[in-house]
């Protein structure tokens, strides 16, 4: 049984690596037209954004978020990830409280993470060999990190969108990041209703964005 604490621990290296597709050493656009060609480019990039950023490597969540809203959300699809990570009771949401989940959701995952990045300095990633036909919609995109310790497998979920493929869901050590949410929010849901799970994603998100990075 894997402990919550090595849950979370991989789960930020594996959010930092997707979601960190851009920095002060990226300077193109990533190739969205293969689901593979994507995550390689994020990954790959990824390593030296953090290095070359001594914010980053601080922790500094001010900087963290900036990045990610000017330049990481284009290549997510948080709407879905909030989608699937509330289940049934989407649709009970009303549009204005969808858009408030969406919104307080990508922060959680932004802030709880941020310090998972200037973890990623000794890791290296080797990429499997895509299984997907041409014409899919969704795949799984396969990796596995090299680092200290054993080898970790960790996958992509991605979409074909009419603007190229985004990310929506990970999975690490056969949990997809959708499913460690779920519970939480329907056991919100069920106390307090979809106000109260947005009122409980606002009142974490302060308490995260006043803590002090860890170092």
């Amino acid at each position: 049984m894997k402990s919550y604490k090595t849950m979370q621990k991989w789960f930020a290296l594996v959010f930092s690596s997707v979601f960190l597709i851009a920095g002060t050493a990226f300077s193109q656009v990533p190739d969205q037209s293969t689901p593979d060609g994507l995550i390689k480019t994020v990954v790959s990039d990824v390593m030296a954004s953090v290095k070359s950023d001594p914010e980053i490597q601080k922790g500094s969540i001010p900087r963290i978020v900036d990045l990610v809203e000017k330049k990481i959300v284009p290549y997510t699809d948080m709407r879905r990830t909030t989608e699937m990570a509330m289940g049934p009771n989407w649709k009970k949401a009303t549009p204005e409280q969808q858009a408030q989940l969406v919104n307080e959701f990508k922060n959680l995952l932004i802030r709880t993470y941020s310090g998972a990045l200037s973890q990623l300095r000794e890791q290296t990633v080797q990429f499997k060999a895509l299984r997907a036909a041409p014409d899919d919609q969704e795949v799984v995109v396969k990796t596995v990190v090299l680092g200290r310790g054993d080898p970790v497998p960790l996958d992509y979920r991605l979409e074909k969108t009419p603007n190229g493929w985004k990310v929506y869901d990970m999975n690490i050590m056969g949990v997809w990041l959708i499913e460690a949410y779920r519970n939480q929010f329907a056991n919100q849901i069920s106390q307090n209703g979809i106000d109260g799970l947005v009122k409980f994603l606002q009142e974490r998100n302060k308490q995260l964005a006043t803590a002090k990075p860890a170092n």
